[in-house]
């Protein structure tokens, strides 16, 4: 991925500070609250719009300060990476995950769902110290993980899918997680979350075809696995660039806003894809990167350690972690473009970063 920093929002955070400040002091019942240092980060993140900022309140006769964060609703007219962003299941699934396990999350302290005080519903929460993994340039390319030694990098590794394995430990049967269930058809879970993939395939393509992406739907069709694997909390956008850590332990996973409730391989998948991803584009600009990292192999070794589970169908899975990046990556072009004016170019496929590497998928030949 290019060095560039997609602009990612027609709001401007330090206009947003007054309204926030008011809306805070309001939330606190007028106890002088006062918000400062609002920004927004860069390195990380297409969808939601995060905003960073200090405030202060008064509280029993004392001053009580704390680093914050708001993730707020994209605006419409912004070209939103997603179709819809509904940010009180945002919320509920922290406050789930939270509660349900030891899996570190932000702790959560407001909903907002009245759009009047930012234009927007959006919620705070806690923010956590610490570094993650940059995604511009991407961490393949040059970042404090690429530089690592190789047991600092297999520690962070084998940590962070000890965060699925605590994730997917969270009880699902019997239990109404209604907002993390896709009101599409289908039959079971996956096929439910199919059938959303491809709903948002239309959504996104506003009458282009993409032909790499159609392969692979056609392809996930004929190689539609015969038993599926009983349903978890599936964090969704699994990847070290959601994960802030502490040296090399996770300290806060970030970014649920693809949750839904699914098959465990589905985060499996998506982690190691998404390293082949940036591997991908590291090794077309002539650098290593990380070729060792996340490998297929050594993912689903240490799943299985932790949780006796042995993925499988995993050639399926990374597939459909692939066409969902897929289509990721092209509504990424057409809200950049929104901004910077850029023209579709005459192949759709071209927006696509890794449509050699789904090519190959497709055609039997997956990188382990």
């Amino acid at each position: 991925m290019a060095d560039t920093e997609f602009q990612k929002s027609s709001r401007d955070p330090a206009a947003l500070k007054a309204r926030l400040e008011r809306w805070l002091d309001t939330r606190l019942g007028g106890a002088g609250a006062v918000i400062e240092n609002v920004s927004s980060p860069s390195a990380n993140g297409m969808s939601s719009e995060t905003l960073l900022f200090d405030a202060r309140w008064k509280e029993g006769g004392a001053t009580v300060s704390a680093a914050l964060v708001a993730r707020v609703e994209p605006d419409l007219d912004d070209v939103p990476v997603f179709p819809s962003y509904d940010l009180e299941a945002q919320f509920k699934t922290l406050q789930l995950v939270a509660g349900e396990s030891d899996v570190p999350v932000p702790q959560v302290r407001w909903l907002e769902t009245d759009r009047e005080a930012l234009g927007a519903p959006f919620f705070v929460m806690d923010r956590v110290a610490g570094r993650v993994p940059p995604d511009v340039m991407p961490y393949t390319m040059d970042s404090w993980l690429l530089t690592a030694g190789e047991s600092e990098r297999r520690h962070l590794q084998n940590a962070t899918v000890g965060v699925l394995a605590r994730l997917h430990a969270i009880p699902v049967a019997g239990r109404d997680f209604g907002f993390l269930e896709f009101d599409v058809p289908g039959a079971t879970p996956m096929r439910r979350h199919y059938e959303n993939q491809k709903q948002y395939y239309e959504f996104m393509r506003e009458g282009r075809t993409f032909p790499i992406i159609e392969r692979a739907f056609e392809w996930l069709e004929a190689n539609w696995p015969d038993d599926e694997a009983t349903a978890v909390i599936s964090w969704g956008d699994s990847r070290i660039g959601n994960v802030m850590y502490d040296g090399f332990d996770p300290v806060a996973v970030l970014d649920w806003e693809m949750a839904a409730v699914g098959p465990r391989e589905l985060d499996i998948a998506w982690m190691i894809f998404l390293h082949i991803f940036f591997q991908d584009i590291t090794e077309q600009a002539g650098m290593p990167g990380l070729p060792e990292f996340m490998r297929r192999a050594d993912v689903v070794a240490e799943y299985k350690r932790l949780t006796g589970h042995s993925a499988s169908h995993m050639d399926f899975y990374e597939v459909y972690a692939a066409l969902r990046h897929a289509i990721v990556m092209a509504r990424v072009f057409a809200r950049s473009a929104h901004f910077d004016g850029t023209e579709w170019p005459e192949q759709p496929d071209d927006v696509i970063y890794h449509r050699n590497e789904l090519d190959r998928m497709l055609r039997g030949e997956f990188r382990s």
